[in-house]
């Protein structure tokens, strides 16, 4: 048994996102494009002799309780296992709360990676995977990670090559969306043919490393309400564009935009606008970051 594991739990970011109908269940056919990015937040777990999970956080919005993914991630496992001991832990966030980076998701998957190492459940990635879907949708592509196509609720996973690196800028205006508003607010039956991106267009461009083809189709159809409820989203794309990106778009439900720059010291410049200058009224959150695409279920690395 592991006594104590560090763990690191990526975010994420769509370089396209499309939604086919919504099904009979309630849930939303999707097909997108994921992409794993290098902010992560930080995971340490601790076995504990008291039985039962504890959860501490450094954001006092945050739930400890049942309520946090983490939690959920945890107790799955255990309770399956029927592990009698207790496990602690601790987050630290450092990807954007409720910003379309599937956080949450990667440190549901983090934990879920965590606690069948630590008490040594012998479970694959698939196995893992699997239950990973229970928690939430992002939740199996989170315990992939790297470049992949996504498809179903989310839980349809096919990798894809890795993307050619360059710098990506991160932008979460001070604002927090609901999935399921924006989810809800979306009439998927009447959508137009421009609103839809195209994947398979990305795929080749990915399997050729062309970034720039790649860029040239970013789309996000949860933009279609987003953007209208939250134009500052729409200022943001148009500024990164304006600093030199090669494309910019909204990641998930939003509000984080990102955008991709072949020229490092461009980026640099977006990022000071936006985090000190001119443009830091539209941005709560500024970050440079690239591609992260190791796709080894190794957290702890």
């Amino acid at each position: 048994m592991i006594k104590h594991l560090g763990l690191k739990a990526y975010g994420k970011i769509n370089l396209a996102l499309d939604v086919l109908r919504k099904r009979e269940d309630g849930y939303h056919e999707v097909r997108m494009i994921m992409q794993t990015v290098g902010i992560y937040d930080r995971i340490d777990l601790d076995v504990t002799q008291e039985p039962g999970i504890q959860v501490e956080t450094n954001l006092f919005y945050l739930p400890n309780n049942e309520n946090n993914l983490v939690h959920k991630a945890a107790k799955l496992l255990m309770d399956e296992f029927h592990v009698t001991k207790g496990i602690s832990i601790r987050l630290r966030k450092f990807i954007p709360v409720a910003a379309g980076m599937a956080g949450g998701s990667s440190d549901a998957a983090a934990v879920l990676f965590g606690v069948n190492k630590m008490f040594g459940l012998g479970l694959s990635m698939e196995d893992l995977m699997k239950r990973g879907v229970k928690i939430g949708a992002d939740v199996p592509y989170c315990i992939m990670r790297g470049t992949a196509l996504s498809e179903g609720i989310g839980e349809k996973l096919t990798p894809l090559p890795p993307v050619p690196q360059c710098q990506v800028l991160i932008v979460k205006p001070g604002i927090n969306v609901s999935t399921k508003f924006v989810y809800e607010s979306l009439d998927a039956a009447h959508l137009k043919a421009e609103d839809h991106p195209d994947i398979d267009g990305m795929i080749a461009a990915i399997q050729k490393k062309d970034l720039y083809g790649m860029a040239a189709r970013f789309g996000n159809v949860l933009e279609t309400v987003t953007v209208k409820t939250y134009p500052v989203i729409s200022e943001i794309k148009e500024k990164m564009i304006e600093a030199g990106a090669v494309n910019s778009c909204m990641s998930g439900s939003g509000p984080t935009v990102f955008g991709l720059f072949t020229n490092p010291k461009a980026a640099q410049n977006a990022y000071e606008k936006f985090r000190f200058d001119e443009w830091k009224g539209l941005a709560k959150q500024v970050y440079i970051t690239n591609f992260y695409n190791n796709q080894e279920v190794l957290h702890g690395k």
